[in-house]
């Protein structure tokens, strides 16, 4: 994972993860991988992917975003070979609800997924014709809080 620089932490997202189709394969189809872990005393307020570079050779690739119990508590059935490229997808997993195309966050405010112990971040990857995919990257971008550092 790309640690950012303090300008880089400053802006919309504190974690970034980015998987070209090499590493998309690599992680299999069905299986799971962890991207990132949660600190004790962090939380997560906003986690948005992008397909920054086009998925070629596949037409069921999708990608959930969760932990350990949940793997679709961030970012849910995000059809990624569908996704118009430069077009960010953002909080559609069960730690937030979707109501009306806006996001309504569980309980009515953020953050979501605090931890009291580090957890594990999990992408789990889907398709079909995994191997066939011969281009592409996403990029997963998380909004960590992290109290525990004090």
């Amino acid at each position: 994972m790309a640690q950012l620089t303090i300008n880089e932490s400053v802006g919309d997202f504190t974690h970034i993860v980015k998987l070209d189709y090499t590493d998309l394969q690599a992680i299999g189809t069905g299986n799971t991988k962890t991207i990132l872990t949660l600190p004790a005393g962090s939380a997560v307020d906003l986690v948005g992917v992008v397909n920054s570079i086009d998925i070629a050779g596949s037409s069921s690739l999708v990608i959930d975003v969760g932990y350990s119990g949940t793997a679709t508590a961030f970012i849910n059935q995000w059809d990624v070979d569908a996704a118009t490229v430069g077009l960010p997808v953002f909080n559609t997993g069960s730690d937030f609800v979707q109501t009306a195309g806006n996001t309504t966050v569980k309980g009515g405010s953020l953050p979501v997924k605090a931890v009291s112990a580090s957890t594990a971040v999990q992408i789990k990857v889907t398709d079909a014709a995994l191997a066939s995919i011969t281009a592409g990257q996403i990029v997963i971008g998380f909004r960590v809080i992290n109290l525990g550092r004090f």
